[in-house]
């Protein structure tokens, strides 16, 4: 068996991308078999088990004979989950710098089903408690909060342009992706209709041009971003233009009602592709292709 952490607000898509699945807890999505493909799961709880426990005190006393540290879901019985929680080590939630760190200890995940039974995975896809990352917000530099899903992401992957890469960014006003791009070195050609934020477009190694992304011709990058707002078969066509000469490509498919599960299927069939929801995404998905 496998469980599958939905983000909030996004069980429907998990359910329908993992196709038959076993139960629903909350956000929990059990499913028979080894762990497939979800671009919906914030998390993976591989092989969990089920525990049963008479008390409380039971309840933690047998996780931590399991392992140390652990990272809670609970979907009911909160305030049980909560006295078994408080009785296990404290795991660390607090936002973090970027890059974020990965845990010295990855924390396990367990959740209540009902009163007395415990289902509890000790190996999961997310190092980071329910694959949740805060970051210790900059207020004052980026015009925009679109730069924090560039900070996760690079923090997920362990990856990131280095100084001199040349990245196109498309889409990018107000700046906030560009901004991340260039306090990390690179220099970057800044593509939208509407302007950069003044204080991000005076920076050093930012060549803005004012034009639509779609209508850029493709040229040789070491990265290609793209947090364009367009239709997911838009995207595809755009991905599919800059494959050839992009090194690197990283993607945002926002999806403008109903999710396009077709479409995603697609992107996700393009070889050394991969697709993941972001702690900071909303209704969208991140889309990449990294040089091996």
């Amino acid at each position: 068996m496998t469980a599958y952490l939905a983000p909030e607000g996004f069980v429907d898509e998990l359910v329908a991308e993992l196709g038959d699945v076993a139960a629903v807890h909350g956000r929990l999505v059990l499913t028979e078999g080894p762990p497939r493909p979800a671009a919906w799961a914030a998390n993976a709880w591989f092989d969990p088990a089920r525990i049963r426990f008479t008390s409380i005190a039971d309840a933690a006393r047998t996780l931590r004979t399991i392992q140390r540290d652990w990272a809670a879901y609970s979907f009911h019985l909160h305030r049980r989950a909560h006295l078994i929680a408080s009785l296990l080590p404290p795991v660390t939630t607090k936002p973090s710098p970027f890059p974020a760190p990965i845990p010295a200890r990855p924390p396990g995940s367990w959740t209540l089903l009902d009163e007395h039974t415990i289902l509890a995975s000790t190996h999961c896809s997310s190092p980071w408690p329910n694959g949740e990352i805060e970051f210790i917000e900059d207020h004052d530099a980026p015009p925009s909060r679109a730069y924090l899903k560039l900070w996760e992401f690079f923090s997920r992957v362990r990856r990131c342009p280095r100084p001199g890469d040349r990245c196109v960014d498309l889409g990018a006003s107000p700046g906030g992706w560009t901004w991340v791009l260039q306090q990390l070195g690179a220099t970057v050609l800044a593509v939208d209709k509407s302007p950069l934020a003044p204080r991000i477009a005076q920076l050093p190694g930012i060549e803005f041009r004012s034009e639509s992304a779609f209508g850029l011709d493709p040229t040789p990058a070491d990265w290609l971003f793209s947090d364009v707002i367009c239709y997911p078969s838009r995207l595809l066509e755009l991905v599919r233009r800059w494959l050839p000469l992009s090194r690197n490509m990283v993607c945002t498919v926002k999806f403008q009602g109903k999710t396009d599960h077709a479409v995603v299927r697609q992107l996700a069939a393009i070889p050394g592709a991969e697709l993941l929801h972001l702690h900071h995404n909303r209704h969208e998905l991140t889309w990449f292709r990294l040089e091996r």
